[in-house]
């Protein structure tokens, strides 16, 4: 996936501001059930937001590894809070629509 612009990334993380997390990153780190769910979650909604409890200097290594196993982008990292995008791959099914696309 390209990488976002900054306004996409503002826009996405004010859309993100009420949802819950779907996903929590446990203990155990990322796993493959990490990765399988933050897919589907991906898969239904688009911009999903994770819960990662983990250490501080841990917490961008995870982010960073999640959205390149699910070919997402890391739209923000807020504390123990990370929010992926990922566009649907049929553009009829996409739900939001990025500031940079609209020019």
């Amino acid at each position: 996936m390209g990488s976002l612009k900054g306004s996409d990334r503002r826009h996405l993380r004010g859309l993100a501001n009420p949802l819950k997390a779907i996903v929590r990153v446990g203990e155990a780190g990322f796993t493959a059930g990490v990765a399988a769910a933050t897919e589907h979650a991906l898969r239904d909604h688009e911009l999903v937001k994770v819960r990662i409890a983990a250490d501080r200097d841990e917490r961008r290594e995870i982010a960073e590894r999640i959205a390149s196993e699910t070919d997402s982008e890391l739209a923000g990292l807020i504390g123990r809070v990370a929010i992926f995008y990922r566009a649907a791959a049929d553009p009829e099914d996409r739900k939001i629509e990025l500031p940079s696309a609209r020019r």
